[in-house]
């Protein structure tokens, strides 16, 4: 029998104060679509534009709803208990639930797919913990804050926060008696330069969901894309009690852009120790409670990593089991990223004999070669058209401090010029030839594409499953 989930100091406890470990992965390119875990370029409002304009907006809004629908099934969730998980962190955008142009307006269908989702996962006890993944204006100038731009809007316009405030007590409201939810993030991975708007923002939503719902957690992202709590207030404790705080550990082993291949040494394991228990300091200094909510390494691809696959898949297996020892001396509750994707970093992932996968198979090639997504992207075949700009721009501004504009040091130079002239650039000349794949379709060709991502007609990455069973057993045996 579930029960609300509370924060006593550094320990997440049930109604009986006996500690919970929560044990799971994240939800993502589902509720918020992303380009890499779904093989589109670009942003997801840019994608259900083109694809609206190719088949018009009744077939878009099928297509888009089949996908919802097949995405996480019964299956998922039944498969998700039996690796001995007990937590889905669910990534949500706020575009479901009010419209830019209707702001402040609930959409009668945007809890629809939500409800379902941790229903089924409350059957199978699991916890679900919902994640603003994305916000009015962008609260980071990623894509998947959904806005197509690098600038941070969220922070420079009171009215997209009011918005989200707003939209936090709908959602608060709606599930105030939802004992399976842990708890709510109410934002993910917040990149505000000047550090106050975060804690105003953070003082709002925390009491506007108390106004409504005292039960739930409330999981705070830090600054920077959940690693600075530096502007956090000293009074965290007292000021947002059953509050715990989130931090997003990736370790730079785990990406194709390692310093080195990873080989277990012991200088290596010090600066993946030093980088988790940087980010976890501020909190371990005023006893409060910590939680990892995305963390884990990406994965070779037999078709664009040939025989070297093998090799590296398992150079990042032991990156994930090295990052689970150090969570598991701190009982660190944590969610891994991700669960469902097409290939390239999830539990499960779409068979590549599926029928979306056979239909965008060239696309996602062309896509691989011009490293159109940021996320664990492999430069090699067009770094030679990018360092050119970094260059010019290293030539022209020689002061390294005038180049550290903030996100940095996220965002370095190189970084930057990634994200403006490749990622969002490049994409945005790619997101029609994507739509025009689905030209001419019916609803039943769509829908069968939409089934591609259904649990049945997916793999799953036994490396990865095979650890996370092996350490959430660990952990199960250590709390008993």
């Amino acid at each position: 029998m579930a029960s609300f989930l509370k924060v006593e100091g550094t320990k997440i406890v049930d109604v009986d104060g006996k500690e919970v470990i929560l044990r799971g992965a994240g939800l993502g390119g589902w509720m918020t679509m992303e380009n890499f875990i779904t093989g589109y370029p670009g942003c997801e409002f840019q994608i259900r534009e083109a694809l609206a304009e190719v088949l018009g907006e009744k077939k878009a809004r099928f297509f888009f709803d089949k996908f919802l629908e097949y995405f996480f099934g019964q299956d998922d969730a039944v498969f998700f208990k039996t690796l001995g998980l007990n937590c889905i962190r669910i990534a949500i955008n706020y575009r479901h639930f009010e419209d830019n142009l209707n702001p402040r307006v609930l959409k009668p269908e945007g809890f629809a797919h939500l409800d379902r989702v941790i229903s089924l996962c409350a059957a199978q006890g699991i916890y679900t913990i919902l994640d603003m993944h994305t916000a009015p204006g962008g609260q980071n100038g990623g894509w998947h804050s959904d806005q197509g731009t690098h600038i941070a809007n969220f922070w420079a316009h009171k009215d997209f926060q009011d918005r989200l405030v707003w939209l936090w007590t709908e959602i608060a409201k709606h599930y105030r008696g939802e004992k399976w939810i842990a708890g709510y993030n109410p934002m993910n991975e917040p990149a505000d330069s000047k550090h106050s708007g975060l804690i105003t923002y953070y003082d709002r939503v925390y009491e506007a969901i108390q106004s409504v719902d005292p039960n739930h957690i409330v999981f705070f992202d830090g600054n920077t894309y959940a690693t600075d709590f530096s502007g956090f207030p000293d009074d965290a404790a007292t000021r947002w009690p059953n509050a715990a705080y989130s931090i997003h550990d990736y370790s730079v082993f785990g990406f194709p852009k390692s310093p080195e291949p990873y080989a277990r040494t012991e200088d290596q394991r010090r600066r993946m120790r030093r980088s988790y228990e940087k980010k976890r300091e501020w909190m371990d200094k005023r006893g409060l409670c910590v939680w990892n909510g995305e963390w884990g390494p990406v994965y070779a691809r037999r078709e664009y990593d040939g025989d070297a696959t093998d090799e590296i898949n398992e150079r990042r297996y032991n990156v994930l089991k090295d990052q689970l020892d150090l969570y598991q001396k701190d009982r660190l509750s944590w969610s891994i990223w991700l669960y469902k994707d097409i290939g390239f970093q999830g539990m499960v992932h779409v068979s590549r004999e599926t029928p979306y996968i056979k239909l965008l198979s060239s696309f996602l090639q062309k896509k691989y070669r011009l490293a159109v997504d940021s996320w664990g992207a492999d430069d090699k075949f067009v770094k030679h058209a990018y360092d050119p700009i970094v260059a010019l721009i290293k030539e022209n501004v020689p002061n390294e401090e005038h180049r550290k504009l903030y996100p940095y040091p996220v965002w370095t130079a190189e970084e930057r010029v990634t994200r403006l002239s490749r990622c969002m650039l490049i994409s945005e000349f790619m997101v029609l030839e994507w739509a025009e794949h689905f030209r001419g379709m019916s609803e039943e060709q769509l829908d069968e594409l939409a089934q591609s991502f259904k649990f049945e007609h997916c793999l799953k990455r036994e490396g990865l499953n095979k650890v996370l069973r092996e350490h959430a057993t660990l952990m199960a045996e250590t709390i008993q």
